[in-house]
Protein backbone atom coordinates (compact mmCIF):
# COMPACT_ATOMS: atom_id res chain seq x y z
CA UNK A 1 0.00 0.00 0.00
CA UNK A 2 1.52 3.45 -1.05
CA UNK A 3 1.83 5.57 1.72
CA UNK A 4 0.55 9.31 1.01
CA UNK A 5 2.90 11.97 0.08
CA UNK A 6 0.64 14.27 0.11
CA UNK A 7 -0.79 16.36 3.08
CA UNK A 8 -4.97 16.53 2.23
CA UNK A 9 -4.70 12.71 1.60
CA UNK A 10 -4.31 10.21 4.78
CA UNK A 11 -4.55 6.78 3.08
CA UNK A 12 -2.90 4.61 -0.57
CA UNK A 13 -2.15 7.26 -3.16
CA UNK A 14 -2.11 4.20 -5.02
CA UNK A 15 -5.52 5.46 -7.54
CA UNK A 16 -4.14 9.32 -7.54
CA UNK A 17 -3.82 9.66 -11.12
CA UNK A 18 -6.80 7.70 -12.02
CA UNK A 19 -8.26 10.73 -9.55
CA UNK A 20 -6.61 13.46 -11.23
CA UNK A 21 -8.10 12.16 -14.64
CA UNK A 22 -11.32 12.58 -12.88
CA UNK A 23 -11.31 15.71 -11.09
CA UNK A 24 -11.60 13.85 -7.54
CA UNK A 25 -9.85 13.55 -4.62
CA UNK A 26 -8.20 10.77 -4.05
CA UNK A 27 -9.81 10.04 -0.51
CA UNK A 28 -13.02 10.05 -2.23
CA UNK A 29 -11.50 7.91 -5.32
CA UNK A 30 -10.44 5.38 -2.10
CA UNK A 31 -13.71 5.34 -0.72
CA UNK A 32 -15.54 4.23 -3.45
CA UNK A 33 -13.40 1.82 -4.61
CA UNK A 34 -12.87 0.41 -1.59
CA UNK A 35 -16.61 0.14 -1.17
CA UNK A 36 -17.11 -1.65 -4.49
CA UNK A 37 -14.42 -4.00 -3.44
CA UNK A 38 -16.37 -4.72 -0.07
CA UNK A 39 -19.27 -5.15 -1.72
CA UNK A 40 -17.55 -8.06 -3.80
CA UNK A 41 -16.12 -9.38 -0.78
CA UNK A 42 -19.70 -9.59 0.78
CA UNK A 43 -21.02 -11.85 -2.12
CA UNK A 44 -17.78 -13.81 -1.26
CA UNK A 45 -18.67 -14.42 2.10
CA UNK A 46 -21.88 -15.09 1.90
CA UNK A 47 -21.08 -17.54 -0.48
CA UNK A 48 -18.09 -19.48 0.57
CA UNK A 49 -18.02 -18.17 3.98
CA UNK A 50 -21.65 -19.33 4.86
CA UNK A 51 -22.72 -19.85 8.58
CA UNK A 52 -23.73 -23.79 7.59
CA UNK A 53 -20.27 -24.51 6.29
CA UNK A 54 -17.59 -22.04 8.23
CA UNK A 55 -17.52 -21.48 11.90
CA UNK A 56 -18.52 -18.29 13.52
CA UNK A 57 -14.86 -17.86 14.83
CA UNK A 58 -13.50 -17.71 11.11
CA UNK A 59 -16.39 -15.39 10.06
CA UNK A 60 -15.81 -12.90 12.61
CA UNK A 61 -11.89 -13.42 12.06
CA UNK A 62 -11.91 -12.38 8.24
CA UNK A 63 -15.17 -9.79 8.45
CA UNK A 64 -12.69 -8.17 11.06
CA UNK A 65 -9.35 -8.51 9.10
CA UNK A 66 -10.61 -7.67 5.69
CA UNK A 67 -12.26 -4.23 7.42
CA UNK A 68 -8.47 -3.12 8.92
CA UNK A 69 -6.98 -3.89 5.47
CA UNK A 70 -9.71 -1.41 3.85
CA UNK A 71 -9.32 0.74 6.53
CA UNK A 72 -5.48 1.32 6.01
CA UNK A 73 -6.11 1.65 2.12
CA UNK A 74 -8.21 4.67 2.68
CA UNK A 75 -6.61 6.20 6.07
CA UNK A 76 -3.21 4.88 6.26
CA UNK A 77 -2.18 4.76 9.88
CA UNK A 78 -4.74 6.86 11.04
CA UNK A 79 -6.71 3.67 10.92
CA UNK A 80 -5.10 2.98 14.15
CA UNK A 81 -7.44 4.95 16.27
CA UNK A 82 -10.25 2.78 15.34
CA UNK A 83 -8.66 0.13 17.22
CA UNK A 84 -7.25 2.39 20.30
CA UNK A 85 -10.35 3.86 20.35
CA UNK A 86 -12.21 0.57 20.46
CA UNK A 87 -9.61 -1.41 22.53
CA UNK A 88 -9.52 1.22 25.22
CA UNK A 89 -13.16 1.15 25.75
CA UNK A 90 -13.51 -2.41 25.54
CA UNK A 91 -10.78 -2.48 28.48
CA UNK A 92 -13.11 0.38 30.46
CA UNK A 93 -16.25 -2.11 30.16
CA UNK A 94 -13.95 -5.13 31.75
CA UNK A 95 -12.46 -3.13 34.45
CA UNK A 96 -15.93 -1.36 35.62
CA UNK A 97 -18.08 -3.55 35.49
CA UNK A 98 -21.74 -3.97 33.79
CA UNK A 99 -23.26 -1.31 36.30
CA UNK A 100 -21.33 1.90 35.58
CA UNK A 101 -19.66 0.93 32.00
CA UNK A 102 -22.49 2.88 29.78
CA UNK A 103 -21.57 6.08 31.58
CA UNK A 104 -17.52 5.44 31.58
CA UNK A 105 -17.92 4.05 28.11
CA UNK A 106 -20.08 6.87 26.61
CA UNK A 107 -18.13 10.07 28.09
CA UNK A 108 -14.84 8.15 26.97
CA UNK A 109 -15.93 6.84 23.50
CA UNK A 110 -17.11 10.49 23.24
CA UNK A 111 -14.00 11.94 24.36
CA UNK A 112 -11.84 10.12 21.85
CA UNK A 113 -14.23 10.99 18.59
CA UNK A 114 -14.46 15.32 19.81
CA UNK A 115 -10.28 14.69 20.09
CA UNK A 116 -9.60 13.30 16.50
CA UNK A 117 -11.93 15.69 15.34
CA UNK A 118 -10.50 19.09 16.74
CA UNK A 119 -7.13 17.90 15.58
CA UNK A 120 -8.54 17.23 12.46
CA UNK A 121 -10.35 20.24 11.48
CA UNK A 122 -8.66 22.97 13.29
CA UNK A 123 -4.90 21.30 12.86
CA UNK A 124 -4.86 20.08 9.27
CA UNK A 125 -7.93 20.68 6.65
CA UNK A 126 -10.55 23.02 7.58
CA UNK A 127 -13.68 22.70 5.78
CA UNK A 128 -12.47 20.08 3.19
CA UNK A 129 -15.45 17.82 1.80
CA UNK A 130 -12.58 14.62 1.62
CA UNK A 131 -12.85 11.68 2.90
CA UNK A 132 -11.53 11.47 6.83
CA UNK A 133 -10.30 9.13 9.63
CA UNK A 134 -13.18 10.68 12.17
CA UNK A 135 -16.62 9.26 9.90
CA UNK A 136 -15.91 5.91 10.28
CA UNK A 137 -15.35 6.88 14.12
CA UNK A 138 -18.46 8.37 14.72
CA UNK A 139 -20.06 4.34 13.36
CA UNK A 140 -17.62 3.15 16.29
CA UNK A 141 -18.76 5.45 18.50
CA UNK A 142 -22.22 4.76 18.15
CA UNK A 143 -21.58 0.74 18.01
CA UNK A 144 -19.44 1.36 21.21
CA UNK A 145 -22.09 2.83 23.28
CA UNK A 146 -24.88 0.62 21.90
CA UNK A 147 -23.18 -2.21 23.21
CA UNK A 148 -22.12 -0.81 26.68
CA UNK A 149 -26.44 0.40 27.30
CA UNK A 150 -27.15 -2.89 26.19
CA UNK A 151 -24.62 -4.42 28.13
CA UNK A 152 -25.90 -2.83 31.40
CA UNK A 153 -29.75 -3.17 30.44
CA UNK A 154 -28.84 -7.36 30.31
CA UNK A 155 -26.23 -7.31 33.55
CA UNK A 156 -27.05 -4.71 36.21
CA UNK A 157 -30.69 -3.95 35.71
CA UNK A 158 -33.90 -5.39 36.90
CA UNK A 159 -35.72 -6.62 33.64
CA UNK A 160 -39.45 -5.02 35.20
CA UNK A 161 -37.53 -1.57 35.01
CA UNK A 162 -36.58 -1.74 31.11
CA UNK A 163 -38.97 -0.93 28.15
CA UNK A 164 -40.10 -3.62 25.57
CA UNK A 165 -37.23 -2.12 23.43
CA UNK A 166 -34.61 -2.51 25.74
CA UNK A 167 -35.62 -5.91 26.56
CA UNK A 168 -35.15 -7.03 23.45
CA UNK A 169 -31.93 -5.60 22.56
CA UNK A 170 -30.36 -6.59 26.43
CA UNK A 171 -27.46 -8.59 26.41
CA UNK A 172 -26.32 -10.66 29.34
CA UNK A 173 -23.15 -11.93 28.62
CA UNK A 174 -19.78 -10.23 28.19
CA UNK A 175 -18.47 -10.41 24.33
CA UNK A 176 -15.41 -12.09 23.65
CA UNK A 177 -12.60 -9.39 22.32
CA UNK A 178 -13.06 -11.10 18.56
CA UNK A 179 -16.46 -10.79 18.90
CA UNK A 180 -16.04 -7.08 19.93
CA UNK A 181 -13.71 -6.09 17.35
CA UNK A 182 -15.56 -8.28 14.20
CA UNK A 183 -19.00 -5.95 15.93
CA UNK A 184 -17.20 -2.74 15.30
CA UNK A 185 -14.92 -3.04 12.15
CA UNK A 186 -15.70 -5.77 10.32
CA UNK A 187 -15.64 -5.04 6.52
CA UNK A 188 -19.40 -4.39 5.68
CA UNK A 189 -19.61 -1.48 7.67
CA UNK A 190 -15.97 0.00 8.70
CA UNK A 191 -16.14 2.78 6.06
CA UNK A 192 -20.06 4.07 5.98
CA UNK A 193 -22.05 1.82 8.52
CA UNK A 194 -24.40 1.79 9.13
CA UNK A 195 -25.12 1.21 12.77
CA UNK A 196 -26.69 -2.17 13.76
CA UNK A 197 -27.06 -3.42 16.97
CA UNK A 198 -25.31 -6.60 18.63
CA UNK A 199 -27.33 -8.71 18.28
CA UNK A 200 -28.42 -8.70 14.86
CA UNK A 201 -25.10 -9.09 14.04
CA UNK A 202 -24.18 -12.18 16.13
CA UNK A 203 -27.14 -13.89 15.11
CA UNK A 204 -25.75 -12.59 11.39
CA UNK A 205 -22.70 -14.15 11.90
CA UNK A 206 -23.93 -17.13 13.05
CA UNK A 207 -26.43 -18.01 10.78
CA UNK A 208 -29.63 -17.51 13.42
CA UNK A 209 -31.57 -14.35 11.30
CA UNK A 210 -32.80 -16.69 8.56
CA UNK A 211 -34.71 -18.99 11.21
CA UNK A 212 -35.20 -16.19 13.72
CA UNK A 213 -36.90 -13.73 10.66
CA UNK A 214 -38.17 -16.56 7.77
CA UNK A 215 -41.63 -16.71 9.84
CA UNK A 216 -41.83 -12.86 9.87
CA UNK A 217 -44.42 -11.60 7.87
CA UNK A 218 -44.91 -7.84 8.34
CA UNK A 219 -43.68 -7.53 11.65
CA UNK A 220 -45.63 -10.67 13.27
CA UNK A 221 -44.87 -14.32 13.68
CA UNK A 222 -46.50 -16.91 11.18
CA UNK A 223 -45.49 -20.10 11.75
CA UNK A 224 -47.44 -21.26 8.49
CA UNK A 225 -45.03 -19.60 6.29
CA UNK A 226 -42.18 -22.26 4.80
CA UNK A 227 -40.07 -20.25 3.21
CA UNK A 228 -36.30 -20.96 1.08
CA UNK A 229 -33.66 -19.23 1.88
CA UNK A 230 -33.69 -15.46 0.59
CA UNK A 231 -31.46 -13.77 -1.83
CA UNK A 232 -30.38 -10.60 -1.52
CA UNK A 233 -29.74 -9.76 -5.20
CA UNK A 234 -33.00 -8.18 -6.07
CA UNK A 235 -32.25 -6.14 -3.50
CA UNK A 236 -29.15 -4.82 -4.02
CA UNK A 237 -29.75 -4.46 -7.42
CA UNK A 238 -32.30 -2.39 -6.25
CA UNK A 239 -30.03 -0.38 -4.21
CA UNK A 240 -26.99 -0.59 -6.61
CA UNK A 241 -29.11 1.26 -8.90
CA UNK A 242 -30.18 4.14 -6.51
CA UNK A 243 -26.61 4.51 -6.10
CA UNK A 244 -26.26 4.93 -9.67
CA UNK A 245 -28.88 7.85 -9.76
CA UNK A 246 -27.78 9.38 -6.77
CA UNK A 247 -24.34 10.04 -8.28
CA UNK A 248 -24.96 10.63 -11.38
CA UNK A 249 -27.31 13.68 -9.90
CA UNK A 250 -24.42 14.56 -7.40
CA UNK A 251 -22.08 15.27 -10.13
CA UNK A 252 -24.31 16.80 -12.73
CA UNK A 253 -27.27 18.62 -11.06
CA UNK A 254 -25.81 19.42 -7.57
CA UNK A 255 -23.00 21.67 -9.22
CA UNK A 256 -25.80 23.71 -10.97
CA UNK A 257 -27.37 24.40 -7.00
CA UNK A 258 -24.53 25.25 -4.67
CA UNK A 259 -26.03 25.83 -1.49
CA UNK A 260 -23.53 29.21 -0.97
CA UNK A 261 -25.24 30.82 -3.50
CA UNK A 262 -28.01 31.77 -1.37
CA UNK A 263 -25.58 34.28 0.63
CA UNK A 264 -24.63 35.97 -3.06
CA UNK A 265 -24.86 39.37 -2.60
CA UNK A 266 -26.75 40.40 -5.90
CA UNK A 267 -29.25 37.28 -5.56
CA UNK A 268 -30.12 38.13 -2.23
CA UNK A 269 -30.55 41.91 -3.19
CA UNK A 270 -31.99 41.79 -6.24
CA UNK A 271 -34.51 38.29 -6.31
CA UNK A 272 -38.27 38.36 -5.13
CA UNK A 273 -39.07 36.34 -1.95
CA UNK A 274 -40.51 33.53 -4.08
CA UNK A 275 -36.90 33.02 -6.20
CA UNK A 276 -35.32 32.62 -3.28
CA UNK A 277 -37.32 30.10 -1.55
CA UNK A 278 -37.14 28.05 -4.50
CA UNK A 279 -33.72 28.21 -4.83
CA UNK A 280 -33.09 27.04 -1.23
CA UNK A 281 -35.50 24.45 -1.31
CA UNK A 282 -33.69 23.34 -4.93
CA UNK A 283 -29.76 23.63 -3.42
CA UNK A 284 -30.87 22.03 -0.23
CA UNK A 285 -32.38 19.06 -2.14
CA UNK A 286 -29.57 18.30 -4.69
CA UNK A 287 -27.13 18.38 -1.93
CA UNK A 288 -28.69 15.14 -0.21
CA UNK A 289 -27.72 12.59 -3.24
CA UNK A 290 -24.41 12.45 -1.94
CA UNK A 291 -25.90 11.08 1.20
CA UNK A 292 -27.79 8.74 -0.84
CA UNK A 293 -25.11 6.93 -2.57
CA UNK A 294 -23.34 6.31 0.54
CA UNK A 295 -26.31 4.61 2.81
CA UNK A 296 -27.62 3.03 -0.21
CA UNK A 297 -24.15 1.63 -1.10
CA UNK A 298 -23.78 0.70 2.45
CA UNK A 299 -27.12 -0.95 2.66
CA UNK A 300 -26.39 -2.95 -0.65
CA UNK A 301 -22.54 -4.31 0.66
CA UNK A 302 -24.36 -5.54 4.00
CA UNK A 303 -26.99 -6.81 1.92
CA UNK A 304 -25.21 -8.49 -0.40
CA UNK A 305 -23.29 -10.52 2.70
CA UNK A 306 -26.42 -11.96 4.23
CA UNK A 307 -27.51 -9.02 6.53
CA UNK A 308 -30.70 -7.29 6.23
CA UNK A 309 -32.95 -9.65 6.08
CA UNK A 310 -35.94 -8.99 8.29
CA UNK A 311 -38.67 -10.84 7.03
CA UNK A 312 -41.94 -10.69 4.83
CA UNK A 313 -44.48 -7.88 3.95
CA UNK A 314 -48.19 -9.12 3.87
CA UNK A 315 -47.81 -10.07 0.22
CA UNK A 316 -45.09 -12.01 1.07
CA UNK A 317 -42.58 -10.55 -0.42
CA UNK A 318 -39.06 -10.25 0.76
CA UNK A 319 -37.98 -7.21 2.84
CA UNK A 320 -34.24 -6.28 2.99
CA UNK A 321 -34.63 -3.08 5.28
CA UNK A 322 -33.44 -4.23 8.83
CA UNK A 323 -30.05 -1.78 8.43
CA UNK A 324 -31.26 0.46 6.06
CA UNK A 325 -30.36 4.10 6.69
CA UNK A 326 -32.83 5.81 4.48
CA UNK A 327 -35.96 5.71 2.60
CA UNK A 328 -35.84 8.66 -0.49
CA UNK A 329 -39.81 8.55 -0.96
CA UNK A 330 -40.75 9.40 2.65
CA UNK A 331 -37.64 11.80 3.39
CA UNK A 332 -38.84 13.79 0.14
CA UNK A 333 -42.35 13.95 1.00
CA UNK A 334 -42.29 14.74 4.55
CA UNK A 335 -45.40 16.01 6.04
CA UNK A 336 -43.12 17.03 9.23
CA UNK A 337 -39.84 17.86 10.77
CA UNK A 338 -40.29 14.37 12.62
CA UNK A 339 -41.40 12.34 9.37
CA UNK A 340 -37.81 13.90 7.74
CA UNK A 341 -35.68 13.55 10.82
CA UNK A 342 -37.54 9.45 11.40
CA UNK A 343 -36.52 8.69 7.63
CA UNK A 344 -32.86 10.50 7.24
CA UNK A 345 -30.28 8.37 8.88
CA UNK A 346 -32.37 6.15 10.18
CA UNK A 347 -30.03 3.95 12.34
CA UNK A 348 -28.04 7.20 13.80
CA UNK A 349 -31.80 8.71 14.97
CA UNK A 350 -32.45 5.07 16.31
CA UNK A 351 -29.49 5.17 18.26
CA UNK A 352 -29.92 8.75 19.40
CA UNK A 353 -33.63 7.63 20.71
CA UNK A 354 -31.71 4.41 22.79
CA UNK A 355 -28.88 6.12 24.21
CA UNK A 356 -30.73 9.65 24.89
CA UNK A 357 -33.91 10.66 24.22
CA UNK A 358 -35.19 7.56 25.97
CA UNK A 359 -32.85 7.70 29.32
CA UNK A 360 -32.95 11.59 29.52
CA UNK A 361 -35.19 12.24 32.59
CA UNK A 362 -34.82 16.17 31.61
CA UNK A 363 -35.59 18.12 27.89
CA UNK A 364 -34.92 15.02 26.22
CA UNK A 365 -35.31 16.74 22.62
CA UNK A 366 -32.76 19.55 23.69
CA UNK A 367 -30.65 16.79 25.01
CA UNK A 368 -30.83 14.63 21.75
CA UNK A 369 -30.13 17.45 19.72
CA UNK A 370 -26.97 18.85 21.70
CA UNK A 371 -25.15 15.10 21.66
CA UNK A 372 -26.23 15.03 17.94
CA UNK A 373 -24.39 17.90 17.19
CA UNK A 374 -21.49 17.12 19.41
CA UNK A 375 -21.35 13.36 17.35
CA UNK A 376 -21.13 15.03 13.89
CA UNK A 377 -17.95 18.04 14.50
CA UNK A 378 -16.97 20.39 15.44
CA UNK A 379 -17.70 22.52 13.02
CA UNK A 380 -19.96 25.64 14.50
CA UNK A 381 -22.41 25.40 11.58
CA UNK A 382 -23.45 21.51 13.06
CA UNK A 383 -24.13 23.61 16.49
CA UNK A 384 -26.15 26.10 14.77
CA UNK A 385 -28.02 24.00 12.59
CA UNK A 386 -28.91 21.67 15.59
CA UNK A 387 -29.77 24.90 18.23
CA UNK A 388 -32.07 25.93 15.37
CA UNK A 389 -33.98 22.62 15.14
CA UNK A 390 -34.97 22.34 18.33
CA UNK A 391 -37.46 25.54 18.79
CA UNK A 392 -38.28 24.41 15.07
CA UNK A 393 -39.03 20.89 16.19
CA UNK A 394 -40.90 22.04 19.45
CA UNK A 395 -43.20 24.50 17.37
CA UNK A 396 -44.03 21.71 14.71
CA UNK A 397 -45.12 19.35 17.22
CA UNK A 398 -47.55 22.07 18.98
CA UNK A 399 -48.85 23.01 15.87
CA UNK A 400 -49.72 19.70 14.73
CA UNK A 401 -51.27 18.46 18.27
CA UNK A 402 -53.39 21.15 18.48
CA UNK A 403 -54.28 21.66 14.95
CA UNK A 404 -54.29 18.28 12.65
CA UNK A 405 -57.39 16.62 13.83
CA UNK A 406 -59.63 19.91 12.43
CA UNK A 407 -57.92 18.73 8.66
CA UNK A 408 -58.23 15.46 8.84
CA UNK A 409 -62.09 14.56 8.21
CA UNK A 410 -62.59 14.24 4.59
CA UNK A 411 -59.62 13.63 2.50
CA UNK A 412 -59.87 16.70 -0.29
CA UNK A 413 -59.12 18.64 3.23
CA UNK A 414 -56.49 16.04 4.50
CA UNK A 415 -55.02 16.92 1.09
CA UNK A 416 -54.68 20.31 1.59
CA UNK A 417 -53.37 20.07 4.75
CA UNK A 418 -50.45 17.43 3.65
CA UNK A 419 -50.14 19.90 0.86
CA UNK A 420 -49.45 23.21 3.23
CA UNK A 421 -47.72 21.07 5.82
CA UNK A 422 -45.11 19.13 2.79
CA UNK A 423 -44.27 23.00 2.02
CA UNK A 424 -43.57 23.85 5.45
CA UNK A 425 -41.47 21.12 5.92
CA UNK A 426 -39.19 21.80 3.11
CA UNK A 427 -38.61 25.35 3.92
CA UNK A 428 -38.24 24.64 7.90
CA UNK A 429 -35.62 21.56 7.10
CA UNK A 430 -33.51 23.64 4.31
CA UNK A 431 -33.52 26.53 6.71
CA UNK A 432 -32.37 24.53 9.07
CA UNK A 433 -29.20 22.75 8.01
CA UNK A 434 -27.59 25.70 5.37
CA UNK A 435 -25.34 26.22 8.39
CA UNK A 436 -24.60 21.88 8.33
CA UNK A 437 -23.40 22.78 4.58
CA UNK A 438 -21.86 25.68 5.23
CA UNK A 439 -19.72 25.06 8.44
CA UNK A 440 -18.42 28.64 9.44
CA UNK A 441 -20.11 31.02 11.32
CA UNK A 442 -19.92 33.95 9.65
CA UNK A 443 -21.71 32.71 6.27
CA UNK A 444 -24.16 30.97 8.24
CA UNK A 445 -25.10 33.98 10.32
CA UNK A 446 -24.76 35.91 6.68
CA UNK A 447 -27.59 33.45 5.63
CA UNK A 448 -29.81 33.96 8.69
CA UNK A 449 -29.57 37.40 8.48
CA UNK A 450 -31.01 37.47 4.75
CA UNK A 451 -34.20 35.84 6.32
CA UNK A 452 -34.38 38.46 9.28
CA UNK A 453 -33.99 35.04 11.47
CA UNK A 454 -38.06 34.49 10.68
CA UNK A 455 -37.77 30.74 11.47
CA UNK A 456 -36.39 31.59 14.65
CA UNK A 457 -39.03 33.77 15.88
CA UNK A 458 -41.92 32.13 14.85
CA UNK A 459 -41.35 29.17 16.31
CA UNK A 460 -40.49 30.55 19.74
CA UNK A 461 -43.63 32.68 19.70
CA UNK A 462 -45.81 29.43 18.78
CA UNK A 463 -43.93 28.12 21.46
CA UNK A 464 -45.82 30.39 23.84
CA UNK A 465 -48.87 30.39 22.43
CA UNK A 466 -49.87 27.02 21.55
CA UNK A 467 -49.56 24.24 24.48
CA UNK A 468 -46.84 21.71 23.91
CA UNK A 469 -47.65 17.95 24.56
CA UNK A 470 -44.19 16.22 26.23
CA UNK A 471 -43.93 13.24 23.89
CA UNK A 472 -42.04 11.73 26.99
CA UNK A 473 -44.78 12.01 29.27
CA UNK A 474 -47.25 10.50 26.61
CA UNK A 475 -44.74 7.25 26.09
CA UNK A 476 -44.58 7.32 30.01
CA UNK A 477 -48.02 7.05 30.03
CA UNK A 478 -48.65 4.72 27.49
CA UNK A 479 -45.84 2.30 28.99
CA UNK A 480 -47.82 2.64 32.38
CA UNK A 481 -51.09 1.53 30.76
CA UNK A 482 -49.41 -1.78 28.77
CA UNK A 483 -48.08 -2.78 32.18
CA UNK A 484 -51.26 -2.13 33.86
CA UNK A 485 -52.76 -4.43 31.24
CA UNK A 486 -49.68 -7.04 31.69
CA UNK A 487 -50.88 -6.96 35.35
CA UNK A 488 -54.42 -7.77 34.40
CA UNK A 489 -54.04 -10.25 32.12
CA UNK A 490 -51.70 -11.98 34.52
CA UNK A 491 -54.21 -11.80 37.10
CA UNK A 492 -57.10 -13.47 34.79
CA UNK A 493 -54.92 -16.05 34.11
CA UNK A 494 -54.58 -17.01 37.84
CA UNK A 495 -57.52 -16.40 38.56
CA UNK A 496 -58.97 -18.80 35.48
CA UNK A 497 -56.21 -21.18 36.36
CA UNK A 498 -57.53 -21.45 40.38
CA UNK A 499 -60.94 -21.61 39.54
CA UNK A 500 -59.68 -24.47 37.17
CA UNK A 501 -58.11 -26.19 40.05
CA UNK A 502 -60.98 -25.93 42.43
CA UNK A 503 -63.35 -27.41 39.49
CA UNK A 504 -61.05 -30.49 39.03
CA UNK A 505 -61.27 -30.72 42.45
CA UNK A 506 -65.14 -31.32 43.16
CA UNK A 507 -65.89 -35.36 42.67
CA UNK A 508 -67.45 -36.08 39.33
CA UNK A 509 -70.40 -38.74 39.60
CA UNK A 510 -69.31 -42.11 39.19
Amino acid sequence: MASSGNSGTTGSTLLQPFSEAINLSVDQVNFVVCQLVALLASVWFRLYLHPSQTSSYVRHAVATLLGLYLALFCFGWYALHFLLQSGICYYIMIIVGAGHMHKFCFVIAFGYLTLCQVSRVYLFDYGLYSADFTGPMMIITQKITSLAFELHDGMARKEEHLTPTQKSLAIRTMPSLLEYLSYNCNFMGILAGPLYTYKDYIAFIEGKTLHVKRSVVNGKIDDRCEHAEPSPVPAVLCKLLVCGISLTFHLTITKMFPVAYNIDETFVNTANFASRVFYLYFSLMAARPKYYFAWSLADAINNAAGFGFNGYDVNGSERWDLISNLNIVNIESATSFKMFIDNWNIQTALWFKRVCYDRCRYYPTIATFIISAMWHGVYPGYYMTFLTAIPITLAARAIRNNTRIYFIKTKSVKLFYDFITWIATMIAISYTVVPFVLLSVEPSLKFYRSWYYCLHIVPLLIMLVLPIKSRRKESEQNHSKLKRLEVENTSTSNNYAALNNNLDQIPRPS
